[in-house]
C-alpha cells in the first residue's frame, strides 16, 4: 500500500467519524415520559387483572402503569407490597386503590415523597386509628349476607350472588368468571386500622358509584367529604372499572393532570 493510499483511508475514516458525531448531536436521547406512573391496588375478591379494561387506556394515553398484585392476607401485608411498587418508581406517582384497596393506599403513601395524588374508587379512606369496617353498620350494604368464609377465615362472595351483589351492570357471563377467580380476603382485614392517613397531607379524587352494593354510596360520600376530594359520581355498580372503564381512565388522568 502506498504512502499515498494510506492518507486517503485514514482521511476517509475521520470523514466518516465527524459524520457520525454530528448525526449523535442532531438526535439527542430521548428524555423519559413527562407523565407521573399510574399504580393501581385492586380490592378485594380480586387481583391486578381487574383493571384489565383501564390499563390500556391510559398506556394509549402515554402513561406508565403498574397493578400491584397483594396477597390479602392482612393489611400489613398488602400495604408493605404496595410500598414496594411505590419505591420501585422514578418519579412523581398516582396511586389508585379500589374498594379495600383504598385503606391500603391510605396508609401505603404515608410519608412517601413519590405520591403525588391519591385516586379512590367506590373505596375505603379510614381515618387513623378507625377499623375499616367501623362504619357498616351506619351505613349498611347486603354484601355481608353474601360472604362465604372458609375454615382459615378468608371471605369468598357466594358466586350465585356475584353479579347481583357486586358487578350488577356487568355482562352476567362476565361476572361468571369474576365470580370463579375471586381472590378471597382474610376476614380479620375488616378490624384492621392505620397508624397514618395519606389523604390528609396528598390531594385526593374520589369516584362515587351510585348503584353500589358493596360499599354504601353514602359511605363513599361521607369518605370524600371528609378528605376534602375533588369527587365524580356515577351510575355504576361496585365495578366502574369494568362497566365504565373510561370514566375511571378519565378521572385518573385528571389527577395525573395535577401533579405534571
Amino acid at each position: 500500500m502506498t504512502r499515498t493510499t494510506r492518507i486517503l483511508i485514514a482521511a476517509l475514516m475521520v470523514t466518516a467519524f465527524a459524520s457520525r458525531l454530528r448525526g449523535q448531536s442532531a438526535n439527542p436521547p430521548i428524555s423519559p415520559s413527562a407523565h407521573p406512573t399510574i399504580v393501581l391496588v385492586h380490592g378485594a375478591f380480586a387481583d391486578g387483572s381487574s383493571w384489565s379494561k383501564v390499563i390500556p387506556i391510559l398506556q394509549r394515553d402515554g402513561y406508565t402503569v403498574i397493578a400491584v398484585q397483594n396477597p390479602l392476607t392482612s393489611l400489613a401485608a398488602d400495604v408493605e407490597t404496595t410500598k414496594r411498587v411505590i419505591d420501585a418508581q422514578i418519579g412523581p406517582v398516582v396511586l389508585v386503590g379500589h374498594s379495600y384497596g383504598g385503606a391500603v393506599i391510605t396508609a401505603a403513601a404515608a410519608g412517601s415523597p413519590n405520591v403525588k395524588a391519591l385516586v379512590y374508587v367506590a373505596a375505603f379512606a379510614p381515618e387513623v386509628g378507625e377499623p375499616i369496617g367501623a362504619l357498616g353498620e351506619r351505613y349498611p350494604t347486603q354484601l355481608g349476607t353474601g360472604f362465604r368464609p372458609d375454615k382459615a377465615g378468608f371471605l369468598y362472595i357466594d358466586p350465585a350472588r356475584f353479579h347481583e351483589l357486586f358487578a350488577a351492570d356487568v355482562p352476567v357471563a362476565e361476572t361468571r368468571v369474576a365470580a370463579a377467580t375471586q381472590k378471597p380476603i382474610i376476614g380479620s382485614v375488616f378490624g384492621a386500622t392505620l397508624d397514618q392517613a395519606a389523604w390528609k397531607t396528598i390531594p385526593s379524587w374520589y369516584l362515587v358509584a351510585q348503584d353500589d352494593k358493596a360499599i354504601n354510596p353514602d359511605l363513599e360520600r361521607f369518605y370524600a367529604k371528609r378528605m376534602n376530594a375533588k369527587t365524580t359520581e356515577i351510575k355504576s355498580s361496585h365495578v366502574p372499572f369494568l362497566s365504565h372503564p373510561a370514566a375511571v381512565a378519565r378521572l385518573i388522568e385528571q389527577a395525573a393532570g395535577g401533579v405534571q
